[in-house]
């Protein structure tokens, strides 16, 4: 559970630094908040497979559980169940704008989303398979 936990973390850094840096879609704000909680989980996941640290969950549940809520502001922002505030002199791509989409369809948020949810769940199996 541990090692798929980390390919899901892995997948998901790679792949936003695909979108970002081969398809040239810039991030808006919460995307990079999101990237912020991502990307350390890859790491992080590495290590505790390479070492088998499976109380691994006591820091890594937290950094996917504060991605998770951005992600989950970020996906109700682009479905349009809640406002986007408005900024005078924001820069970058909107939070809520159609283009935050990979291949024309699929909505970035809701990707983060699906892939911060799938590592929490498998750190959480992780623990009771581990019975920590």
């Amino acid at each position: 559970m541990l090692a798929a936990a980390w390919v899901v973390a892995l997948l998901a850094s790679l792949g936003a630094l695909f979108v970002g840096e081969v398809m040239g879609q810039a991030p808006c704000v919460l995307c990079w908040f999101q990237r912020a909680f991502m990307f350390p989980l890859a790491i992080v996941l590495a290590v505790a497979v390479h070492v088998s640290d499976m109380r691994v969950w006591r820091y890594a549940l937290p950094l996917a559980g504060l991605g998770w809520a951005i992600a989950l502001y970020h996906s109700l922002l682009y479905l349009g169940l809640i406002a986007e505030p408005v900024r005078p002199c924001g820069a970058g791509p909107s939070c809520s704008s159609a283009h935050i989409v990979i291949f024309g369809a699929v909505p970035l948020p809701l990707v983060s989303l699906g892939a911060f949810t799938a590592v929490a769940v498998l750190l959480i199996l992780s623990r009771r398979s581990a019975n920590l």
